[in-house]
């Protein structure tokens, strides 16, 4: 359990580190520019980030602290002032919240990141130190993405989340897929990834989808860097953002199919 934490806290400073790096140097047209977040200019996906990690560190100090979730209103208070700001003063908001969350995080000892439950006041119950900073590297890492992607159409998941993001795909695939968008089915689909390697299947037809075991004889295989199929299931995958590496084997659904299926939100 505490390596599984650490692994996460090493992964939030390893990309906080990386993007902070680029907004110290972007000018006020780096930050009107658009973002691959859709109708989000630079500035917003920085304010997204940064009023997300003063509402994610206001959860772990209530656990810390006793006081439990803030109360209904908190974080609406924190949107309206962060849509407030200046697109350079979310820029600069950015670094300090997200500095002040990370630090947080590496600041709890083994004991604490093994036994704290932090709740987020949305989830059915509390959750352990690396469930929820896992949730924070996954939101992190795709908006990361967004900003990146806004410079180089090549841009990638950062390599130290990526692994680490598999089981945050499992936790809000029902959510995010919109299996009604295939129009039949059901199809099973044999999933390969590199880097890490990794092998599973998934079932989608025109009223659910789910995680299956790699199936003996699917109707289609596709085979993608990991962190493309973490992008591909949280719409971030035009194809002028999907590698050549890509592929996808079989007649019964293709890539824009499974485009569809995950539309982004």
């Amino acid at each position: 359990m505490t390596d599984r934490a650490d692994d996460v806290i090493k992964a939030l400073r390893s990309g906080h580190d990386d993007l902070a790096a680029l907004v110290r140097g972007f000018t006020a047209d780096d930050l009107a520019r658009p973002s691959g977040a859709s109708k989000w200019d630079i500035s917003q996906v920085l304010s997204h980030l940064g009023s997300g990690a003063e509402i994610n560190l206001a959860a772990v100090e209530g656990a810390l602290n006793g006081s439990g979730s803030p109360a209904g209103d908190f974080n609406q208070g924190v949107w309206a002032r962060w849509d407030a700001m200046s697109r350079e003063e979310r820029a600069e908001g950015f670094l300090t919240a997200n500095e002040t969350l990370v630090r947080r995080y590496e600041g709890l000892d083994e004991q604490t990141r093994e036994s704290l439950r932090i709740d987020l006041g949305f989830l059915p119950a509390p959750i352990d130190v690396a469930t929820s900073g896992r949730m924070r590297l996954n939101e992190f890492a795709h908006h990361t993405w967004d900003v990146k992607v806004a410079f180089d159409p090549k841009a990638t998941l950062a390599p130290e989340a990526t692994p680490l993001l598999f089981a945050q795909v499992d936790m809000f695939l029902a959510f995010v897929g919109k299996p009604a968008e295939l129009g039949g089915g059901p199809v099973r689909i044999a999933v390969n990834t590199t880097d890490p390697e990794r092998s599973f299947g998934l079932e989608v037809s025109s009223e659910k989808m789910a995680f299956i075991d790699a199936p003996d004889n699917p109707d289609a295989v596709l085979t993608a860097p990991a962190e493309w199929w973490q992008r591909l299931v949280t719409g971030r995958h035009a194809p002028e953002h999907t590698p050549d590496t890509v592929t996808l084997t079989g007649s019964t659904i293709t890539l824009d199919d499974l485009r569809r299926v995950f539309p982004g939100f």
